[in-house]
């Protein structure tokens, strides 16, 4: 219903928007948009590789930690991150103090810095906190890999290096593909970022058309144009995965330290530099930054604003956990009571939120919800003499179903891989004990469901709590989540202020990424 809202309201519209948007709009917006995908896959396909391919195959120093630690910055929202660098970097910030207290220059006349608020601060704030996705995707491939192919490889005649160009890189082709292509959907969906930091996108034309020009039908439209990249990423990443698969059988094995390619001199501290300069950059610096801002207004957490936010944030991302694992154990448990193609498609096109940007899902889901709105106060007040206003759209509502759109997906794939764990022979033993569907469901299937639903719900919680995109376009007058807080108080140029609610949400985000760090270490 979204999506198609959005085609409705981008082609009954005002027809002379399309001409101003294609003329004006979207090719200035489509190329920074391009440029800084681009970038910024290609800074993440670097970063992600070949720490993965170092901390799996390889030993050096702080080996075992960093493997944990390079998960980090999936806890830092690239809003955050960006507004924290924008800190760190400008001109009364540490890093620019210390440059001119070390050469002697006294106003910025003397000296030349590069400016992080350009295309290519957004390339480096974006990277360095999304790259843990191509890390993760990789990490797995190289761990579990065979180690027939390379060792064959080896005895050819090939060094470690040409093995990992050669042939460990095209095996890892479609692990490369799903996580650069989550890379690019996080980049497309970011407006927090991209606005602190001066980059015009196709994201933030949504928003500046809709909001500061009022015109609806061309913010449609422009999102019309994303929707156009969505499918060509999607298509890009099943196209550079065709025929893509890999097994080694029996011989399949996980790396050990036995096996791993120890490196000695300075290619150990290299190793060691290469994997902690990510961590440091997208985590340890702007969660240093915030956190010394929040620890000198300790007494805001007491502040009534943020107090309040964090009631809304609790409760529109507890509504959204609770309706999105429901749907999502519905899809997950059809798909194994009852496998057919029609179940089979229904899960496959209830899962392409995810792809859509929070900017488009934002419009596609308030007008839809407007319309019910004012269709239910019309039908009150012509039959009851009573005003209704806004149910749906002028509360909280848009923002849980928005968010239930959105990260279904998340909660479907763990629950399903929670039901893939029980074998289908459960079922059978259960029936055969006299015991009917719903009573092997609820008796045998839900128990051991438990801590997949949980860890589902605990995921779209964290991600919700986080999201800013569709929460700033579909929020009530006068309503503000955590994530809304900071990007208000980010946009009045008072970043000090709100990096106590930066903090919360940080801290919330990490729960999720010891949850991982806890499952890499027992694969290490």
């Amino acid at each position: 219903m979204p999506v198609a809202a959005i085609f409705v309201i981008g082609f009954t519209g005002d027809g002379g928007n399309w001409e101003h948007m294609l003329t004006n709009v979207v090719p200035r917006a489509g190329l920074r948009t391009l440029w800084l995908l681009a970038a910024t896959g290609a800074a993440t396909a670097i970063v992600g590789i070949v720490s993965a391919w170092l901390v799996a195959t390889c030993e050096f120093p702080l080996r075992r930690v960093l493997s944990s630690a390079l998960v980090l910055p999936l806890a830092m929202p690239s809003y955050l991150a960006a507004y924290a660098f924008g800190e760190f970097l400008d001109f009364t910030g540490p890093v620019q103090s210390t440059y001119r207290a070390l050469f002697g220059f006294h106003s910025v006349r003397d000296y030349s810095f590069p400016d992080i608020r350009s295309l290519g601060g957004a390339v480096l704030v974006m990277s360095a906190v999304l790259y843990p996705y191509v890390y993760l995707s990789c990490r797995s491939m190289f761990m579990m890999q065979g180690r027939a192919a390379a060792d064959v490889a080896r005895t050819l005649g090939a060094g470690p290096f040409r093995v990992f160009a050669k042939v460990q890189i095209p095996m890892a082709r479609p692990a490369i593909m799903v996580g650069l292509t989550l890379v690019m959907m996080e980049t497309l969906n970011d407006i927090g970022a991209v606005e602190y930091l001066g980059v015009n996108t196709l994201t933030f034309s949504i928003y500046d058309t809709w909001l500061n020009r009022g015109s609806l039908s061309g913010a449609a439209q422009i999102a019309c144009i994303m929707l156009v990249f969505v499918v060509g990423l999607l298509a890009l990443e099943r196209w550079a995965r065709r025929q893509q698969r890999f097994s080694s059988h029996k011989t399949t094995a996980i790396v050990t330290d036995a096996v791993r390619l120890h490196l000695r001199g300075f290619r150990k501290w290299g190793a060691t530099l290469f994997c902690l300069l990510p961590v440091l950059v997208g985590f340890a610096i702007p969660f240093a930054v915030l956190a010394g801002f929040a620890l000198r207004r300790l007494e805001n957490f007491a502040e009534p604003r943020l107090l309040k936010a964090l009631g809304h944030s609790a409760m529109i991302s507890s509504s959204a956990a609770v309706a999105t694992v429901v749907l999502a154990f519905v899809l997950a448990y059809a798909a194994r009571s009852h496998r057919s193609p029609a179940i089979s498609v229904a899960s496959r096109v209830a899962s392409l939120g995810y792809g859509v940007p929070g900017t488009v899902l934002g419009i596609g889901v308030l007008m839809p919800l407007a319309s019910l709105d004012n269709l239910l106060d019309g039908a009150m007040r012509t039959y009851l003499g009573v005003s209704t206003g806004l149910l749906l759209s002028g509360t909280g509502f848009a923002i849980v179903y928005a968010a239930t759109v959105r990260f279904l997906t998340m909660a479907e794939g763990t629950i399903d891989a929670g039901f893939h764990k029980l074998s289908p022979h459960l079922d059978m033993a259960s029936r055969t004990l006299g015991r009917n569907g719903f009573q092997t469901f609820r008796e045998v299937l839900l128990p051991n469901m438990r801590p997949a639903v949980l860890t589902a719900a605990l995921l779209v919680f964290i991600e919700t709590l986080k999201e800013l995109s569709a929460t700033i376009l579909l929020r009530p007058f006068n309503f503000n989540t955590l994530a809304t807080l900071v990007y208000e108080d980010a946009s009045r140029s008072k970043v000090q202020d709100a990096s106590v609610a930066a903090i919360i949400i940080i801290l919330a985000g990490l729960i999720p990424v010891i949850m991982v760090s806890r499952s890499l270490d027992k694969s290490r």
